[in-house]
C-alpha cells in the first residue's frame, strides 16, 4: 500500500550537504579525491578530512580503526559506497586516476565505464557521458 503525503509534495524533507565515507586514512583519501576532482582539500584532524567543490556537496572521510575494504563483486564485504564520475576520455582518465593511486578492478562489467578502487579499496566508476 502506497502512502501519499500531500503536504510534502514538491518539498524536500532534508538537504544533502555532504556524504561520509569510512576509511583507514582520511587525509590520504581526501588528497586522492581532491586531486581527481580538483576540489579543495580540508584536513580537519587525523580522524576527519573532506573535499569540496566551490559550490555543492562535499565528501567527508572518517577514520575507522577496524576498517575492512570491500571485496566487490564478491559479497564477503559489501561495497559500502560507490561513486560514478563522468569523463570525456576513459583511457586518459584511467591513466590519471591510476597515477593518483587508484587500482583498476579486474572485473569490468560494462564497455562505457570502468571500475576502479580508491586507495582505501572503495570501488568507483569513471563513466562516459
Amino acid at each position: 500500500m502506497a502512502v501519499v503525503v500531500d503536504s510534502l509534495a514538491g518539498m524536500a524533507i532534508a538537504r544533502l550537504p555532504l556524504f561520509a565515507v569510512d576509511c583507514p586514512d582520511p587525509a590520504a583519501l581526501a588528497r586522492f579525491y581532491g586531486a581527481m576532482l580538483d576540489w579543495k582539500i580540508d584536513i580537519v584532524s587525523a580522524d576527519r578530512a573532506a573535499v569540496c567543490p566551490e559550490e555543492g556537496q562535499c565528501i567527508v572521510f572518517h577514520r575507522v580503526a577496524d576498517y575492512v575494504a570491500p571485496t566487490w563483486p564478491h559479497p564477503a564485504t559489501p561495497k559500502q559506497m560507490h561513486i560514478d564520475m563522468l569523463v570525456d576520455d576513459l583511457d586518459a582518465a584511467e591513466a590519471a586516476v591510476v597515477d593518483l593511486g587508484a587500482t583498476r578492478h579486474p572485473d569490468q562489467p560494462g564497455p562505457s565505464y570502468r571500475v576502479f578502487l580508491d586507495p582505501a579499496g572503495h570501488p568507483f566508476c569513471l563513466c562516459l557521458e
